[in-house]
C-alpha cells in the first residue's frame, strides 16, 4: 500500500484541531447528559455511576485498545493513539473551566456534538492516528478486510446505545442515536481510504 507522509507541521495542527473538535463534541453530550458510541459512550455511562472525571474514565477504558495498537498497527500509531487519546482526556475535563454553557438544546448538542466528534476523528484518522478505544478496531479491520469505518463503527455504537437504554429515558436514547449517526455519517462519507492515501498499514 502506498502512503503519503504529512509533513511534521500538518501533523501538529491537524491532531490538536482534530483532539479539540472531539473534546469540544463529548463536552457538548455530557452537558446535555447524552451517550454516544464507543469508549467515550462508556466514559459518559460509567462517569454517573463512579467518581472518576470523565476524562480520567475515557483514558482507562482506551488502555487496552492501545495494546492492540501497539501490536497490531505499529509504536508509531500507537503512541500516536495514546497521545491524542491523552489528549482529549485532559482537554474534556478542562473545558468546563472555560466554558459556561446555561442554555443547551440538548437536540443542538445531539447534532453538533455528533458532528465535531466525526469530524475530529476523521481528521486523526486522516493524519495516521486515532483516540484509541474502538477506533483501533475499526481501522483495523477496514485495512485488513475492506469493511467500511462508519458501517463497523456503526454497529458498535448500536450494541452500546441498545444497552444503555436501560439506564437513560427514551427521549435522551432518541437523541443520543441521533448524535452517533451525525458521527457515522461523517466518517462513512469521507473516510475512504481509495480516495485519500494517508493511511494506516496494519502489521500482517
Amino acid at each position: 500500500m502506498h502512503i503519503n507522509k504529512h509533513p511534521s507541521y500538518e501533523n501538529i495542527i491537524a491532531i490538536f484541531t482534530g483532539t479539540l473538535f472531539a473534546a469540544v463534541g463529548l463536552f457538548l453530550l455530557q452537558q446535555s447528559h447524552l451517550l454516544t458510541g464507543g469508549t467515550a459512550g462508556l466514559a459518559l455511562l460509567v462517569s454517573h455511576f463512579v467518581p472518576i472525571s470523565l476524562g480520567g474514565l475515557y483514558f482507562i477504558l482506551n488502555c487496552p485498545f492501545y495494546l492492540m495498537a501497539w501490536f497490531q498497527m505499529g509504536k508509531r500509531f500507537a503512541l500516536s493513539s495514546i497521545f491524542c487519546g491523552g489528549l482529549v482526556s485532559v482537554m474534556v475535563d478542562a473545558l468546563p473551566h472555560f466554558i459556561t454553557i446555561e442554555i443547551l438544546n440538548p437536540v443542538f448538542a445531539a447534532v453538533f456534538g455528533g458532528l465535531l466528534l466525526g469530524v475530529g476523528m476523521l481528521i486523526l484518522f486522516r493524519h495516521r492516528t486515532s483516540l484509541g478505544g474502538f477506533n483501533v478496531l475499526v481501522l483495523f479491520l477496514q485495512h485488513k478486510f475492506g469493511i467500511s469505518a462508519g458501517k463497523i463503527q456503526l454497529a458498535i455504537d448500536s450494541m452500546i446505545l441498545i444497552t444503555s437504554c436501560l439506564f437513560i429515558s427514551p427521549k435522551l436514547l432518541i437523541l443520543s442515536i441521533v448524535g452517533v449517526i451525525m458521527i457515522n455519517m461523517v466518517l462513512a462519507i469521507n473516510y475512504k481510504p481509495e480516495r485519500y492515501t494517508a493511511t494506516i498499514q496494519p502489521k500482517k
